[in-house]
């Protein structure tokens, strides 16, 4: 029966926008951007990684409210081609986030470990084949808060793709009542954001190896924010 009801989660298609979530996800769009253009930004990547491409970005999630204007403002700075992929979650919340990612013009794509999980992977390969960066958020969609899970080991092992951890801090912010303790950022904040050392996985990590490298990881992302 197990195996029956993951089979049909995975078969079952991702909502669609309808139009209450195209005109919501159009208003956080523009609220993040106006959000965002008040915001200083600074960059720290010694070890210049997002040179590599295409690179697996992981980002945790309580900081998504500002990763595309980071790979906008910074990624895309060091190459005029460079496109992004996303994974976004196959419910109707994901359904309003996917049209705030196309309004960056950032490509979707669908699913999550209890959804749809097969589609996802396959369709973040294909993007990587094509060039295309990712960016992941490896202790969504429901954590445990800064858990890096297995996944984006998997799926940099799967492509040899390198992953590349990056966080921000910010001066200041609200923290929402959500599992994540999600960062707004205020009007006027320095948002200093660090890039952390590509971390390359081998094609013949074994699975307890793959948990140690998503704990590594997840250390690595806490440094480069300070959690």
């Amino acid at each position: 029966m197990a195996k029956e009801s993951s089979s049909l989660k995975n078969a079952l298609p991702a909502h669609q926008p309808k139009w209450a979530e195209k005109l919501a996800g159009r208003t956080v769009a523009m609220m993040a951007k106006s959000l965002a253009a008040t915001v200083r930004f600074e960059f720290e990547d010694p070890h210049r990684s997002v040179l590599q491409q295409p690179a697996i970005f992981c980002i945790w999630h309580n900081r998504l409210a500002l990763c595309l204007e980071i790979f906008r403002r910074y990624i895309v700075h060091h190459g005029d081609q460079r496109r992004l992929a996303a994974l976004v979650s196959a419910s109707r919340d994901g359904a309003m986030l996917s049209v705030v990612l196309r309004a960056y013009g950032v490509e979707p794509v669908r699913g999550s470990s209890s959804r749809r999980g097969f589609q996802a992977m396959k369709g973040l390969i294909t993007h990587l084949k094509k060039g295309a960066d990712l960016a992941l958020t490896p202790d969504g969609p429901r954590g445990p808060r800064y858990q890096a899970h297995e996944g984006v080991i998997t799926l940099s092992q799967l492509t040899q793709v390198p992953i590349i951890p990056v966080s921000y801090r910010l001066s200041s912010f609200t923290a929402l009542s959500t599992w994540d303790e999600f960062m707004l950022p205020h009007p006027m904040a320095r948002c200093t954001v660090r890039f952390g050392k590509s971390l390359h996985i081998d094609r013949q990590l074994k699975e307890l190896d793959r948990q140690e490298a998503a704990k590594v990881l997840g250390r690595e992302m806490n440094l480069l924010g300070e959690e």
